[in-house]
């Protein structure tokens, strides 16, 4: 799956009251790992900040005089994001910003939601963390994302930490390999179900108490980070896995 990581900064808090988006910033994932591709860029907004939003992003109109406008980078934007799924926090947001931005340049241009899938991770959050504070700085925090960096707001560097403050929120199997894994054990049980006479005696591998220790020491540090270990409910996994590394 290829997801965007995306965030964006703006000259206000609202879109309906005529407030642009100045700063764009993406980050991609394939199956849940960097890719290295971005798609950053500063944008003349062609009106002036609301009081405080300057303060918030560091950006000045003097800075971003000589930037492009959001016409000129439209094309290119939407190529990047096309057909993937979007990870954002707090998306409505950020896509009515987007929308708004889109529908200024004509209706051939259509919404965001047309050209890609969108995910709210602020709503993860809320379900896996009810009651508590879920800004990104807070998830950082808490999920172990370091962001001791982020002196102000900016679209890449805070796309560049929602990705990681994501994948430790909804990590699973990919993060510890249980993907491959399964697929091989998988593989294993159908060739013995074809073929059992081509199956000789296994050797046993035999676990001292310092491995056990080092194994159980890594499933409770991924219960701290993720609030759950995939491992506690895959007995059967865990047992064909063990198996097939006997082999």
């Amino acid at each position: 799956m290829r997801q965007i990581v995306l965030d964006t900064e703006t000259t206000g808090l609202s879109w309906e009251k005529g407030n642009r988006v100045v700063e764009i910033g993406c980050v991609e994932l394939f199956e849940r790992r960097p890719t290295g591709r971005t798609f950053h860029c500063y944008l003349n907004p062609e009106c002036e900040f609301e009081p405080g939003a300057q303060e918030v992003t560091g950006l000045t109109l003097e800075f971003l005089a000589d930037k492009p406008k959001f016409a000129d980078i439209a094309e290119d934007f939407l190529a990047f994001i096309e057909g993937a799924e979007l990870v954002i926090h707090n998306a409505a947001f950020d896509v009515g910003f987007l929308d708004s931005e889109l529908a200024r340049l004509g209706p051939q241009y259509g919404r965001v939601r047309e050209r890609a899938a969108v995910e709210d991770s602020l709503e993860l959050a809320r379900q896996r963390y009810p009651g508590q504070r879920n800004s990104l700085d807070a998830l950082c925090k808490r999920l172990g994302v370091d962001n001791s960096h982020r002196q102000l707001h900016g679209a890449l560097l805070d796309a560049q930490l929602l990705a990681e403050a994501y994948l430790a929120l909804t990590s699973g199997q990919s993060e510890i390999g249980f993907d491959s894994l399964t697929e091989t054990v998988s593989q294993v049980v159908i060739d013995r179900r074809i073929a059992p006479e081509l199956m000789g005696a296994r050797p046993r591998v035999h676990v001292d108490e310092a491995e056990l220790a080092a194994h159980e020491a890594r499933l409770a540090a991924i219960r701290a980070r993720a609030g759950a270990c995939v491992w506690d409910s895959h007995d059967d996994v865990a047992v064909a896995a063990a198996d097939a590394l006997a082999l």
